[in-house]
């Protein structure tokens, strides 16, 4: 990389991994940069400070550029692939983890159960609207006692003799929960774990909002509470009776979230660079001491590698052959590496790197809450290592 001053050519992309994409999955991806880049970057540090979200502006946005559900097959959703996907999530995130968040959670979270396991019915009621983003989502499988074990849940639906069901319990740490329209509840019942699609202006459910949270601050965080809840026969997705349909759902988002990383750990190795480049110390540009060059380039390393991962398991996805364990792979070691750049990042920034008009520190707290939801380090661990050795660590 030749000389000092504005950023080189290949210094975003030194491997040219833009040549393993077509010209379509280009198209969107820089169509999703760009929004990013016009609508979201000016003001997503003062929606972090002030813990707000504007999904009322938003969510008929991202609606309109066929994002909800994105890789999702009709009714109102656009069918792109899992690496279209996957790219659009890495661009959302390169703004904030709480966008890529939103986005996840309404398509892999709220509406994949519906179109894959709900009725004819559910889908047709919920799914284009939620594509257009005139209705939002949220997914509740984590309590405050069930998390890295959703098994354990508490939470339970009871089927009276005429149809009806009577859902009761907490769910915790809900993206979207507070301003959703429907939310998808998981509950123990006498036939096993079954989905529940619940419109949130029911009586007896309440979505109150968790404050004082210092990451993930762009962004709605809730509690779900079911009291006595009665629900039709019909809100129940009829295509799935056990953990394998919220686990379903978690690949999904897990997957995105292996992209959308990246799209945050690129945003603090870009940041880093055009700081260094920019800050002049003893007479030169930072960029131009050896120490600085080994931290931007172990950055920029680490950027590429991930990116290639996220773009070969978009492959992968698309020709049917990917596994959760590798999905495990791809969530945990790009996300934990992302972490690491922002981290390096901060510490190249020195003092610029804790505010606000650098997007280095809100990409740093958000990823602390990315690197423990959707399912924690140590259990992306002994999923891929069972997939190594063959035995069950989990008991």
């Amino acid at each position: 990389m030749a000389g000092t001053g504005p950023r080189a050519e290949n210094a975003r992309d030194f491997l040219d991994t833009d040549s393993l994409l077509d010209e379509e999955e280009i198209l969107l991806r820089d169509t999703v940069r760009r929004f990013v880049e016009d609508r979201i970057l000016d003001d997503v540090g003062d929606w972090f400070e002030e813990g707000t979200f504007p999904h009322a502006e938003i969510a008929p946005e991202v609606g309109k550029m066929g994002l909800l559900g994105m890789h999702l097959e009709g009714y109102g959703c656009s069918g792109s692939s899992a690496t279209a996907y996957g790219l659009a999530c890495l661009e959302l995130e390169a703004g904030d983890s709480g966008l890529r968040s939103f986005v996840s959670v309404q398509g892999s979270l709220a509406m994949f159960p519906i179109w894959a396991y709900g009725s004819e019915e559910q889908k047709q009621e919920w799914l284009p609207a939620m594509a257009a983003g005139e209705a939002i989502g949220c997914f509740g499988l984590t309590e405050p006692d069930s998390g890295s074990d959703p098994s354990s849940m508490r939470t339970n639906a009871k089927q009276e003799p005429g149809g009806d069901w009577i859902l009761n319990g907490t769910k915790m740490w809900i993206t979207n929960g507070s301003i959703a329209d429907v939310a998808v509840v998981w509950a123990r019942t006498d036939e096993g774990i079954r989905g529940f699609v619940v419109p949130t202006d029911a009586p007896g459910f309440e979505a109150p909002m968790i404050h004082k949270k210092l990451s993930l601050r762009a962004s709605v965080t809730s509690e779900l509470v079911m009291t006595d809840l009665r629900l039709p026969a019909a809100a129940v997705l009829p295509g799935v009776a056990s953990m394998r349909g919220p686990l379903s759902c978690l690949n999904e988002a897990r997957f995105g979230i292996a992209f959308g990383a990246i799209g945050a750990g690129r945003a603090c190795y870009e940041a880093a660079l055009d700081y260094a480049n920019e800050r002049v110390q003893f007479g030169k540009p930072i960029s131009g001491f050896q120490l600085t060059q080994r931290k931007l380039v172990e950055m920029m390393i680490a950027v590429q590698k991930g990116t290639l991962v996220a773009i070969h398991m978009g492959r992968m996805k698309d020709e049917g052959r990917l596994s959760s364990a590798q999905v495990s792979f791809g969530k945990m070691d790009n996300v934990r590496n992302a972490i690491e750049i922002a981290r390096e990042a901060r510490n190249v920034m020195g003092a610029n790197g804790i505010t606000l008009e650098y997007p280095v520190i809100r990409h740093m707290n958000n990823l602390e809450s990315v690197y423990t939801y959707e399912g924690t380090n140590e259990i992306h661990t002994l999923v891929m290592g069972q997939a190594i050795t063959g035995q069950n660590a989990f008991s």
